[in-house]
């Protein structure tokens, strides 16, 4: 199935202010290099917090992660969790169309989306409250035919009970997931058969509705306000949370140097002495209105080129030249710090400069995530 970028797209998006700090967190857990990784989990919190994915989106993850635009929208293309166009504003109903869910009665379940919601998948209803689209099998064979609604299965429908729920929905109430004819989980429907003794002793609903109803509004989208954000591998000055080393065994007693041994030692071993910044030389455009890819660098999207030329960096020679104390006033005015470094701009700007070409520089132009 082809799956493509709506056509009416957003001007812009931006992570909430919690969405944004969760965001950036998920980020830490991964190691240096390496975050790319948190496409996924950053993909979804923005489909969480608008309903669905923009380009505006995919580009912001894209330029979070210093990936490029191509290689995020390649993810949310692929993964048909994600949606590529708006959804209702209240829900987004999908019914499970697979082998045990037709046979019992998915059809008709469609049928009622038809009629209640809109003609065809993927469309909004009249008043853009809810959407609908027909899936794979969602795993609930035993209790079909049933349907994901937010984050819970609607199961043992019928085109009554389904219809209520939609209604439900429309008129602002939150239906009781799980089985909708009585049933307790996924038991036998004529009753149990063994462990019957376990029958009178057991809650009022299986543990995922009881979760469902504790949490209230399960079809309410994750706007990072709803727990506070767990993140156990940091400290609470985001740094690396400390852990308990054991305790180590006591060192054999050293002999004890001479004075003048341990001043020649001191002398050798001088503190490192912090990088103080310079601004390097700057442009306030580039050279005969020509500026160089900077996008060709390893690390570099077209946010972060955006970044560098309104900072006054528009050519290749500019950046080879940097020296530390440059390159820790530029670090210190770029949204993650020891990029430079980490991914080798000084290196590869000199080989670009000298009219070479580097490995990624090759890639990228192969590839189609460079453009002339």
């Amino acid at each position: 199935m082809l799956r493509r970028l709506h056509p009416e797209q957003p001007e812009s998006f931006a992570f909430s202010a919690a969405n944004q700090q969760w965001a950036e967190a998920q980020i830490t857990k991964y190691p240096e290099g390496r975050q790319a990784s948190a496409v996924i989990p950053l993909l979804w919190r923005a489909q969480e917090q608008e309903g669905w994915l923009s380009r505006p989106a995919i580009e912001s993850v894209a330029d979070m992660l210093g990936m490029a635009y191509i290689r995020v929208l390649e993810v949310a293309s692929f993964y048909f969790m994600f949606q590529l166009q708006p959804v209702g504003s209240v829900a987004h109903i999908q019914v499970c169309g697979t082998t045990s869910c037709m046979i019992c009665g998915a059809e008709d379940l469609i049928a009622v989306c038809k009629e209640k919601i809109a003609a065809k998948p993927h469309e909004l209803s009249a008043d853009g409250k809810l959407s609908w689209e027909e899936v794979e099998c969602l795993g609930s064979c035993t209790n079909a035919p049933m349907a994901q609604i937010g984050k819970d299965y609607y199961e043992d429908l019928t085109a009554e009970s389904f219809g209520k729920i939609v209604d439900d929905l429309v008129a602002g109430r939150v239906p009781t997931p799980g089985p909708q004819n009585g049933r307790y989980a996924a038991e036998p429907l004529k009753g149990l058969s063994s462990l019957a003794e376990y029958e009178a002793g057991k809650p009022q609903y299986n543990a995922s509705v009881e979760l469902a109803i504790d949490l209230g509004d399960t079809v309410k989208r994750i706007d990072g306000t709803e727990v506070p954000i767990l993140t156990p591998w940091l400290g609470k000055d985001g740094k690396a949370a400390a852990t308990k080393a054991a305790p180590k065994p006591p060192k054999a007693p050293e002999t004890p140097k001479p004075a003048v041994k341990q001043a020649e030692e001191a002398k050798a071993k001088p503190e490192p002495a912090e990088v103080k910044e310079d601004q390097p030389e700057t442009l306030t455009a580039a050279r005969d209105g020509k500026a160089d890819d900077l996008k060709l660098l390893k690390g570099v999207g077209p946010k972060l080129e955006e970044t560098l030329n309104e900072l006054g960096f528009f050519h290749y020679d500019q950046i080879a030249a940097w020296t530390p104390e440059q390159v820790a006033w530029v670090d210190a005015r770029l949204k993650f710090k020891g990029r430079i470094e980490r991914d080798g701009w000084i290196e590869q700007a000199a080989k670009l400069a000298a009219g070479e070409e580097t490995e990624f520089a090759k890639r990228a132009k192969e590839d189609g995530t460079y453009e002339d």
